[in-house]
């Protein structure tokens, strides 16, 4: 047999296997592994779920813009939201989700009721959920689930020109996405009814990954340099001077609502947006998620963004030898598995890691942000604990008497069980630092 025939065979092989797969898979997006760090445990609130679909009217029409002419348009998003339900609702629900190749719609199997009733009592925090480039609000559902069942409602966001769907010309992306996580925020603050009637948008979070990383940074404080504002390939007609730091319209964005943000693989600071003038901008909390192989956003430079960001009190998540995809996508689902004609590469590999299990990564996320969110849009100081840690897992040092009970020399990861948290590194910088 030739190479070639060896080839197709192969890829023939792995297509009818990963088929076959496909038909018996739930594609479940809320696993929480046995070994999962303690915080990744649900929460004790039954949740419920809805899409709702908001319009953002008069804005510009990057997509249309040429030189001087800058049309006008609604820009339509559609939104995922989850939420505290009623108590009794009957946990489990399904989501038809687009994979990655932008035609092949799949079934995702989760714990949320659709359409369930909203908790009668208490309002509850927001988050809301950036995917990246290209993505959907699907992407981060695991997460969006998790928090919910923790007392929070969380947004996630089908941002337009960006989705697997609908992908379009970068400088859409670059221009709209902290524009559309402001718009969200205030669209909730705005919804009647008695999911409005649960919402705290004055306690907000934002979770951004990849361009939804860059976004948040940029709502974060983090304005973009002169520079950017003009590449060839970037937002047209320098339009993205909108963000640039220092201007009065970036400072008009930063939002006194948005109470902490998570930043996971964030790019941006590997092809100039961001320098020393332009991250000093940040003064929310903050937490960097990333893969220490990223060779997409670069694991250089966002320990640049992380070293850079001086006025803020910042964390450092880092995944030993994961790539881009580390923490933030959801399992891959079974169908990603086959070859497709439209794409160079499998989709399965959009999702995964080639040296980490996603679910863990996913369960690793769910822990950190549990406990980041929890000490900063909730108050509850016990959740320092879980991010007071030595900064590599591996020198810590597991002390307990024949009791179990915790020795004055003990030093593991707060929250992990013994052996767990190697192949992670967790550091600390104050504003100052």
């Amino acid at each position: 047999m030739t190479t070639k025939n060896r080839t197709v065979g192969l890829s023939l092989a792995l297509a009818t296997s990963a088929l076959a797969t496909a038909v018996s898979a739930e594609n479940r997006i809320d696993q929480i592994r046995p070994d999962a760090p303690e915080l990744a445990a649900f929460g004790p609130h039954p949740i419920g779920v809805q899409t709702l679909a908001f319009s953002n009217p008069g804005q510009v029409d990057i997509l249309n813009t040429t030189g001087s002419a800058q049309p006008l348009y609604d820009r339509d998003l559609t939104i995922e939201v989850w939420y505290p339900a009623a108590t009794g609702t009957e946990q489990g629900g399904s989501y038809r989700a687009i994979l990655r190749d932008g035609k092949t719609e799949v079934t995702l199997q989760g714990r949320a009721a659709r359409d369930a009733t909203p908790a009668s009592e208490g309002r509850f925090p927001l988050v809301v959920i950036s995917h990246g480039y290209p993505g959907n609000r699907y992407l981060m559902s695991h997460l969006g689930e998790n928090l919910a069942t923790k007392g929070y409602v969380t947004v996630s966001i089908d941002h337009r020109d960006s989705t697997y769907s609908d992908q379009a010309a970068f400088g859409s992306t670059l221009y709209n996405r902290p524009l559309d996580q402001r718009f969200v925020i205030d669209q909730m603050e705005a919804l009647e009814g008695p999911l409005g009637a649960i919402i705290d948008t004055s306690q907000t979070g934002v979770i951004g990954y990849s361009m939804g990383g860059y976004g948040a940074l940029v709502f974060a404080g983090a304005g973009v340099t002169e520079a950017s504002t003009q590449y060839s390939w970037g937002t047209p007609a320098g339009l993205l001077s909108r963000h640039q730091a220092g201007s009065e319209t970036h400072e008009a964005l930063v939002d006194e609502r948005v109470k902490a943000v998570i930043a996971i693989g964030p790019w941006g600071m590997n092809t100039g947006f961001w320098d020393t003038a332009g991250l000093a901008g940040v003064t929310k909390p903050l937490m960097m998620m990333a893969g220490g192989a990223d060779d997409v956003s670069d694991y250089p430079s966002m320990r640049k963004i992380f070293e850079g960001m001086v006025n803020s009190n910042r964390h450092l998540l880092t995944f030993e030898s994961a790539n881009h995809n580390a923490a933030a996508p959801m399992p891959a689902p079974a169908e990603s598995w086959a070859p497709v004609e439209n794409l160079d590469f499998i989709p399965f590999e959009h999702y995964a890691d080639a040296v980490w299990d996603t679910n863990r990564m996913n369960n690793i996320a769910q822990h950190f942000a549990s406990a980041f969110m929890g000490l900063h849009l909730k108050g509850e100081a016990d959740k320092s604990r879980y991010l007071e840690l030595v900064p590599h897992a591996a020198d810590g040092v597991v002390s307990l008497d024949d009791t179990g009970k915790v020795q004055p020399d003990h030093s593991y990861w707060e929250g992990f069980a013994q052996r767990t948290a190697l192949g992670l590194s967790f550091e600390t910088l104050t504003a100052g630092q």
